[in-house]
């Protein structure tokens, strides 16, 4: 007999026995008690029948990792407490980084062993976690380092291997008690309703647009194309068709995650806000993986403008904050990974950024008419835009352009 493994949200079999081991957690929270320990034992469970079987490489992989972030962060909140030098913050942080980095690189320079070593599914969401941690522990604003809530915050079942991605202080915050009566009551009536549009959108749209679709439009592009000389109609349907199922997909799996995380009485963030009812990129970046964006937002973005305006790089407020736009998504595109494609994504949503914001300060001073019609084509715009830097993404072009 083969041995039981569970992938995130893969199937209804899932779920039932997800729902099964959560019931006494649930009937705690019911009656006002959080059930900590019971709560560890069914994430460690889970990632358990996540990595076992073939994966076991990865599950070792996991308890490495968890290892070297837990000495780093405990090590640095130690340092903290006495000293503030900037080079120990900077260092710790590509310490926290660098399993993530290599993993990247890995493929790129062919170094089998890093991946087989270091590379498990999650990695990228951990890391998140980790060097938001590090970088509220050198802003003063988390002052202790509790190992047992640190490997809670870190091994939080629900959106270990995709995110959403929250926060240490605010997960902390729902972890130390249990939500009253009432809010647990709503907590579970969201619950219902995320998973139920979670399986519209994950098992029945994505499979439709993903599973259906896709393949045999992805294969009608890539021959049609060669044959014309690197160019065909199909690629656009293939666009549509990539973008859309894009969305359904992690949106459906985020819904999963905030279902579960909700049941389990901890207010997972969201990650999806209608994003391709957007008005303009900057608005669409605020309803898309939302905890992503707010991520690089936060941790990236605002720092990158403060230590331009602080070294006094640039005269004008304006281009600091298009040089960060340019860095921040072109981080973002490497974070997906090491391909020109990835990469060409952040620096096409930088750009699109920049020009953004230069519209938006045009339409300002010039006071262009704002009414439901330009709102419309403002929607219409920015959904093809996005869909165009998905086609990017998507690798497609990579494959028709360049392995012929």
């Amino acid at each position: 007999m083969a041995m039981l493994n569970l992938q995130p949200y893969a199937d209804p079999q899932y779920f039932i026995i997800l729902l099964l081991a959560l019931l006494p957690l649930a009937i705690g929270l019911y009656f006002g008690k959080r059930i900590a320990w019971y709560e560890v034992l069914v994430s460690l469970v889970f990632i358990f029948l996540m990595f076992d079987g073939e994966k076991y490489h990865e599950g070792i992989a996991l308890i490495i990792y968890m290892i070297w972030q837990w000495l780093l962060v405990w090590a640095y909140t130690l340092y903290r407490k006495k000293y503030n030098q900037t080079w120990v913050f900077y260092v710790t942080t590509i310490l926290a980084i660098l399993p993530l980095v290599l993993i990247k690189v890995a493929p790129v320079a062919n170094w089998l062993q890093v991946t087989t070593l270091l590379g498990f599914m999650g990695i990228s969401y951990l890391t998140f976690r980790s060097v938001g941690m590090v970088m509220e522990i050198r802003d003063g604003s988390i002052q202790e380092f509790n190992p047992w809530l640190f490997l809670r915050f870190m091994l939080f079942m629900p959106t270990i291997s995709s995110g959403p991605i929250d926060r240490y202080r605010r997960f902390v915050k729902d972890v130390e008690k249990a939500p009253t009566h009432d809010k647990y009551l709503e907590m579970l009536g969201k619950a219902v309703k995320y998973l139920f549009i979670g399986f519209l959108y994950k098992f029945i749209v994505s499979h439709a647009l993903g599973t259906v679709l896709m393949p045999n439009v992805e294969r009608m592009a890539i021959i049609s194309a060669h044959a014309q000389g690197g160019w065909s109609w199909w690629i656009i349907a293939y666009m549509y068709i990539y973008g859309l199922n894009l969305f359904f997909d992690f949106a459906g799996y985020s819904m999963f995650a905030v279902a579960t995380g909700y049941v389990m009485g901890i207010e997972v963030p969201m990650n999806f806000n209608l994003p391709f009812l957007s008005r303009n990129l900057k608005e669409f970046w605020n309803r898309w993986h939302m905890t992503l964006s707010f991520w690089f937002r936060d941790f990236v973005f605002m720092r990158l403008v403060f230590l331009m305006m602080k070294k006094k790089w640039f005269k004008s407020r304006v281009t600091t904050s298009n040089v960060a736009y340019i860095i921040n998504m072109l981080i973002m595109g490497f974070w997906h990974g090491l391909k020109w494609y990835y990469i060409a994504y952040g620096l096409f949503h930088g750009v699109g950024l920049v020009v953004n914001d230069m519209w938006l300060r045009y339409k300002k001073k010039h006071h262009v008419p704002h009414n439901k019609f330009t709102n419309a084509l403002a929607i219409v715009i920015t959904f093809n835009v996005i869909m165009i830097s998905f086609l990017l993404f998507s690798g497609l072009l990579d494959k028709i352009w360049f392995q012929r």
